[in-house]
């Protein structure tokens, strides 16, 4: 019996196989909404099942609001959002922003201070140039690493986590409660601090967005 042709057809087999199953694989992936693609990455939390109502707070207030998360995901907020046109914040941010900028869509990436320069800078390196993309410092942070999007949060040790780059992929615009706002457009926050600014209280100055 001659070996040669058996395993050639082997070969080939497994190689069609390959092919078939990968290609099953790509129209499996390709046919999942952003919402089952978020819910597939692991260790994500998804608050449209855990707390569907914290979900759906988003009134416009002024002043500082508590939380039932930190960061948060959801909740009543500031009428201006924090510039989420790849900024990367030095210092800490408001929440109360950054909320809003999340309900347009925007992924904000935060870290504890002491995470290591160099893991910042990777961090930095996927927001910078990015619109709806923001990150900033967060004192008091559970993990090295915590990734906000609308109603959505995922917390990992290390910046070279790949689940980091499937968090971005999934939400960044998709998890957006007002498409097409974009972050440049309306009264804009870019300072630091985590008391909000309450422009527009007075009357002074025009409310922004939605």
């Amino acid at each position: 019996m001659s070996w040669g042709p058996i395993a050639l057809f082997t070969t080939v087999g497994v190689l069609a196989l390959g092919i078939v199953g990968f290609a099953g694989y790509q129209v499996y992936e390709n046919g999942l909404g952003w919402h089952d693609r978020a819910d597939q990455i692991s260790g994500i939390k998804d608050y449209y099942q855990i707390d569907k109502a914290m979900v759906g707070q988003r009134e416009h207030v002024w002043g500082p609001q508590q939380y039932k998360l930190s960061p948060p995901v959801a909740g009543n907020h500031n009428a201006n959002w924090q510039r989420c046109l790849g900024d990367v914040y030095p210092a800490a941010i408001a929440n109360e922003h950054a909320l809003h900028s999340l309900e347009h869509g925007a992924v904000w990436i935060t870290y504890n201070p002491s995470l290591p320069a160099d893991q910042v800078e990777k961090l930095a390196k996927r927001v910078r140039g990015n619109d709806y993309m923001l990150m900033s410092p967060y004192p008091g942070l559970d993990k090295p690493i915590s990734l906000q999007a609308w109603g959505f949060q995922l917390k990992v040790d290390n910046a070279d986590d790949k689940r980091i780059d499937e968090f971005i992929k999934a939400l960044r615009q998709n998890a957006s409660l007002e498409a097409g706002t974009p972050c440049s457009q309306g009264d804009i926050i870019t300072e630091t601090g985590t008391t909000p600014h309450d422009l527009g209280k007075d009357g002074t100055t025009q409310m922004g967005g939605n």
